[in-house]
């Protein structure tokens, strides 16, 4: 295929269907919004709406006619594996959830094939585990595959891979999906489509809610607004969309929770109208290595430090060494990720050991000089070095 080569490689470029010319040398810049779409918006009571799939992708195709590359994490295949099956209710059993969702899996995409087709554009679909955002190999292949069919223009429906992801099934799994994605990819704007109208003050039923249409900051009242709540088809709710806009904002990506019904309002967000709620993004305090370790990979155990080594991690960037320990928490390997935590249980930073749980007991408290002494080797002065470490927390007010 004909390419263009851009500021992200090699892009095939097609006007109404038709390859250009070889060789094409072309500044492309692109832009890259994830576009998070739940159970409750595609599906009804017969199973998927292929209706509301193609409005949705009507709007989507417009972002990518104007130059936004948009990658799609798209909730909906358990709910229309539950339809094939005549289930009704929200599915308890996981097995029979995994079931309904290797059934539902093919609707999903082959719904979202045909729309897009609608527009001569090509999809892709993908399936991911929270195990890819844990390991650094693949999690920097899956950044690579994607990045890939991005610059072939080709549109990405990401999907937990919910038929073997047990803990994938918990509350809000592609939510956070979403989020973590859209850090993978750095990309420019995290859309979430809601069943609601964004983020009230409290539960929208109620006549006195109002609309929040800026968040600055995530603070625990913000969290309170959001409540906890779920849908039959759904396992998402107010509650794990802010927690989403939470690691993306922390990694510098704006997160709009729009009407999922008024798909227009995604095309609204690329002209700058303001709708929905808008979580501002935070200043970049990570490198993508940070960000892979505050966001991607999970924690393995807690850290209890004293006072001194909050001190040091939070004013001064220093790594943690075992003089710093007081407790040791949980049951980790060299190389896990553990978070480091104060008195007060504050987290302040969290990053990879060079010690293991059996190890870190023995030399927690001690001096650097006698942990060869004590476990008859040293890997490291350093328990955290500080380029495996991301902070957690801004600053200390007392300590």
């Amino acid at each position: 295929m004909p390419l263009i080569t851009g500021t992200k490689g090699q892009v095939p470029l097609r006007v109404k269907g038709r390859a250009l010319v070889d060789n094409l040398k072309f500044n492309l810049i692109m832009a890259i919004f994830v576009i998070k779409i739940g159970s409750s918006i595609i599906t009804d009571d017969l199973g998927l709406s292929e209706d509301r799939i193609e409005s949705i992708v009507d709007s989507i195709s417009i972002l990518h006619d104007r130059g936004i590359d948009p990658v799609i994490v798209s909730s909906g295949a358990v709910a229309a594996g539950k339809n094939k099956l005549n289930i009704k209710g929200r599915i308890t059993d996981i097995n029979l959830k995994q079931a309904a969702a290797a059934i539902g899996q093919s609707s999903l995409i082959w719904a979202y094939e045909k729309a897009f087709n609608r527009h001569d554009k090509k999809a892709a679909q993908v399936l991911l585990t929270q195990e890819i955002f844990s390991d650094r190999i693949r999690y920097i292949n899956a950044k690579n595959t994607l990045s890939t069919l991005i610059n072939y223009r080709v549109i990405p429906v990401i999907n937990e891979n919910d038929t073997v992801a047990v803990e994938g099934l918990k509350f809000g799994d592609n939510d956070r999906l979403a989020a973590l994605v859209a850090t993978l990819l750095d990309a420019q704007k995290l859309i979430i489509l809601s069943d609601v109208d964004g983020l009230y003050t409290e539960n929208p039923i109620s006549k006195s809610a109002k609309l929040i249409s800026v968040v600055s900051e995530i603070t625990s009242e913000i969290e309170q607004c959001a409540g906890v709540s779920q849908t039959l088809v759904g396992t998402g709710g107010m509650c794990s969309k802010v927690q989403a806009a939470r690691i993306a904002t922390e990694n510098s990506i704006p997160v709009y929770i729009i009407n999922g019904k008024n798909s227009h309002q995604i095309i609204d967000i690329l002209d700058g109208k303001d709708v929905g709620t808008k979580f501002e993004p935070q200043p970049k305090k990570n490198t993508a290595r940070k960000g892979w370790i505050a966001s991607g990979v999970k924690s393995s155990g807690n850290l209890i430090i004293d006072d001194g080594a909050v001190n040091a991690i939070i004013t001064k960037g220093t790594s943690l060494l075992p003089s710093g320990i007081k407790k040791v928490d949980g049951q980790f390997k060299r190389g896990d990720a553990v978070y480091c935590i104060d008195k007060d249980g504050r987290k302040i930073a969290k990053g990879l050991v060079n010690y293991s749980f059996e190890e870190l007991i023995k030399i927690c408290g001690k001096k650097t000089s006698q942990i060869e002494g004590i476990l008859g080797f040293k890997y490291s002065d350093e328990v955290i070095h500080r380029n495996n470490m991301s902070i957690t927390i801004k600053k200390i007010t007392s300590i």
